[in-house]
């Protein structure tokens, strides 16, 4: 959501080629939960390289699903935060209504803005807050921060950083490619970015 208009273009859902049909299927099915039955523009954009977008979603379907050994609140804590620390208006816009329904409050969102010194943040999420800032802008975890993880263990720890360079990448894809907002969602106003008309 930096660029006002797509620099790759969602294909059209009425001239799809064999192997974009076959990718797109499962989200077109109303039951999907991604989407209800919509293709969202993040996958019609990345449609246009339909097997690099098939092992997208096999790593990005680890990071969602109950296999990821965060809890779906702190996941979307620390994919929110990645968000963010990437300037992604189309990420925070669509994983703060994600959050929501994984039990994050709109003034904890409001907080994950502010970072992990912002008041009311336990300690282990003051941590996973930090720990995506590092990784975002260092691309380590510092060994107060790995410390202060603890109670994650090795396997939770391996997760936050697997999430959180997950997001990191579809931060950049979605800002670089230009993927606008989805009919119906609104930017962020404090990240200053366009919103849908």
């Amino acid at each position: 959501m930096r660029l006002s208009a797509p620099r790759i273009k969602p294909v059209d859902m009425d001239r799809l080629d064999e192997e974009q049909a076959a990718v797109l299927a499962p989200f077109a099915n109303p039951d999907n939960k991604v989407g209800g039955g919509r293709v969202l523009n993040i996958f019609r954009t990345l449609a246009h390289a339909p097997r690099a977008l098939q092992g997208f979603l096999a790593w990005g379907n680890y990071i969602l699903s109950r296999r990821n050994s965060l809890g779906p609140r702190e996941r979307e804590l620390v994919i929110l935060r990645t968000g963010w620390n990437c300037r992604s208006g189309y990420e925070f816009a669509q994983h703060t209504r994600i959050g929501k329904d994984c039990g994050l409050t709109a003034d904890e969102i409001e907080r994950i803005k502010q970072g992990p010194d912002a008041p009311g943040w336990t300690l282990l999420e003051a941590a996973m807050l930090r720990a995506s800032d590092e990784l975002v802008s260092n691309h380590h975890v510092s060994d107060e921060t790995w410390a202060a993880l603890g109670e994650l263990g090795d396997r939770g720890r391996m997760d936050l950083v697997f999430t959180v360079g997950q997001y990191t990448q579809v931060s950049m894809l979605l800002n670089s490619f230009g993927v606008q907002l989805e009919e119906g969602d609104m930017a962020d106003k404090d990240l200053g970015v366009f919103q849908v008309p």
